[in-house]
């Protein structure tokens, strides 16, 4: 392969980026992401490590310090799910036709900039797509959150439920759809009044920033789940359940209980996610379980469609992203370059092609998703 190539586009290539970091694709910088230059297939499980909890030990003085500290550091095996590109091929009478303006680089900056942005909104889809590794859920099934004027309880709401659970504080985001964020920026006046929050980012710039501890994204990707068929389930145990279980056996009723279905019980205030839908007559609840026991009998009710906001800490879910595997000795590509976007952290693969009389560009890139801790995240209904 020929070197230095591709060095010239740098400039095209990190001002189509630019454009791109900045659109509505919430969740890739809300996740932990495990996003290397490193080659990946599709099929290929990729490990990223995950760090334990701690526990907190008496001081004891002493002559020497104790020798403590170890720990096991964990991993999580992600698999890598897709492996795309996007490719754009321009020939010398095309070339030619633009004139010798300057439009041509102009124009095939806006084509990196569609390219990265089909890439990330895929990726974004993905990650909305995690909305059933979610522990509970609050608010109400078909009505946007933040509807009332001066009404912020959904942000309380929801992080009382991740407090709850013992889900850290320090990084917590929350994902939300075009309609919540419209109401924040159009009936939550608190939020844009810069004498009462102390910034007019919101009123100036549409920026929404931070409010109650939770970084605030918008996206496209937060998806509208339609509700399995499920009606008349009864709880199907005569020991009944305790608190924490997550295995609730169910029958009587008839119909589907799909993952990612919000149930409640009744006598039960808790809106719970189903992790795994109704198998062999069991639904798998989200960890971490039931909030109070439940007897032999109580009705299940399965909740209406919604549309999947979510609140969590970071660690909750997880982005893995690699750029697609090359074979050994490369291809015929006369270059290839990474690009890492600045602000979501993904590395993306570009690569050269010359042709007869064409030449044609790929960007590319690899990647999976996972959800991680669905104790440390909720879903906000709209």
């Amino acid at each position: 392969m020929a070197g230095n190539t591709l060095t010239g586009l740098i400039p095209t290539l990190y001002t189509a980026l630019d454009t791109v970091s900045r659109e509505q694709v919430g969740f890739i910088p809300a996740v932990s992401r495990d996003a290397k230059a490193d080659a990946a297939a599709k099929g290929q499980t990729v490990s990223s490590p995950v760090t334990p909890t701690t526990s907190a030990v008496d001081i004891a003085p002493g002559a020497t310090a104790p020798d403590t500290g170890e720990q096991v550091i964990d991993k999580v095996d992600v698999s890598i799910t897709k492996s795309k590109m996007v490719p754009l091929k321009w020939n010398g009478e095309e070339q030619l036709a633009i004139g010798p303006n300057g439009q041509y680089n102009v124009i095939l900056a806006n084509q990196f900039t569609q390219a990265f942005r089909t890439l990330a909104n895929e990726v974004d889809s993905d990650l909305g797509a995690l909305y059933f590794g979610a522990s509970r859920a609050v608010g109400t099934a078909g009505a946007t959150p933040f509807g009332t004027a001066g009404d912020l309880s959904d942000f309380a709401l929801a992080r009382q439920v991740l407090e709850d659970n013992g889900a850290p504080t320090s990084d917590l985001q929350m994902v939300l759809g075009s309609s919540a964020i419209a109401n924040l920026r159009g009936k939550q006046s608190v939020l844009f009044k810069a004498n009462e929050a102390g910034t007019d980012q919101l009123l100036r710039e549409g920026i929404l920033g931070r409010v109650e501890g939770f970084n605030i994204h918008s996206s496209a990707g937060v998806k509208k789940v339609t509700k399995g068929t499920g009606t008349g389930y009864t709880v199907n145990n005569v020991a009944g359940y305790a608190e924490g279980d997550r295995f609730i056996a169910i029958d009587t009723g008839s119909g589907t209980v799909n993952a990612g279905d919000v149930v409640t019980f009744e006598g039960d205030a808790n809106k719970y996610v189903v992790a795994v839908g109704l198998t062999g007559g069991v639904i798998t609840l989200a960890a971490p379980g039931l909030r109070q026991t439940l007897e032999d009998g109580v009705a299940v009710t399965v909740g209406n469609s919604f549309t999947a906001n979510m609140a969590f800490d970071r660690g909750a879910f997880l982005l893995a992203a690699r750029t697609p595997a090359m074979p050994e000795g490369g291809d015929t590509a006369d270059d290839v370059m990474n690009v890492t976007d600045p602000v979501s952290g993904i590395t993306f693969q570009i690569a050269l092609y010359r042709q007869y009389r064409q030449i044609r560009y790929e960007v590319g890139l690899s990647w999976g998703v996972k959800e991680i801790k669905a104790a440390h995240a909720t879903l906000l209904m709209g």
